[in-house]
């Protein structure tokens, strides 16, 4: 592997071993296993809350549907918060731990709704993890810090679409989402860079 596509794979496919925590933060999609995983980790007693974020994708005017495991979970979804939480309960999460986001249409969504859910309940949150896809982990705790920038953060990712850290510059599928994500990684930090600044600026 030469050095260009280590440093990006490197950057891109953050991964932490998961450690107790007060929360798991979902960013939405359609693949059930991020959710399983979660489901696994509150067994476990990694977490007391779980907080599944995600309405209908940008890209679409409806929900697009299961992509894996569908015989499993086939509810009628509308959206990838409903999904999740089926996905939860069904991995033996009680409704009682989870504090659904239904409106996120990306993932700036995803982290900042999730933020407005939390203090609507005035759960106060020190440490959490964010169960993703691989390939998303960069960017989910890029946006997920910048809403919670008092909060220690770790990712505990899982590989979905068959992309992973080892494989992804050898397929066209693989690189173009990588190097997606390496793009919107700066263009929202520009975005969304002042709004953490002063955040941390009142620390």
């Amino acid at each position: 592997m030469n050095r260009i596509i280590s440093d990006i794979s490197d950057y891109i496919f953050v991964a932490d071993a998961p450690e107790k925590a007060d929360a798991i933060f979902l960013p939405g999609g359609t693949y059930p296993e991020p959710p399983e995983y979660a489901a696994a980790l509150y067994r476990s007693g990694y977490a007391k809350w779980l907080i599944p974020s995600g309405g209908v994708s940008v890209k679409y005017d409806r929900w697009p549907g299961v992509r894996s495991k569908k015989e499993i979970y086939n509810g009628n979804y509308s959206s990838d918060c409903a999904f999740f939480t089926d996905v939860l309960m069904k991995n033996g999460v009680p409704a009682g731990a989870i504090i659904e986001e239904d409106q996120a249409g990306h993932t700036r969504d995803n982290a900042f709704l999730s933020r407005k859910a939390v203090d609507e309940r005035g759960i106060e949150i020190k440490k959490a993890l964010i169960v993703c896809k691989a390939f998303h982990a960069r960017r989910c705790l890029m946006l997920y810090q910048m809403a919670f920038p008092r909060v220690e953060i770790r990712v505990c990712p899982v590989p979905c679409d068959n992309i992973t850290k080892e494989n992804w510059y050898l397929t066209e599928q693989g690189i173009d989402r990588v190097l997606g994500e390496l793009a919107r990684c700066g263009n929202q930090f520009v975005d969304d860079v002042k709004f953490y600044l002063s955040e941390n600026a009142a620390n």
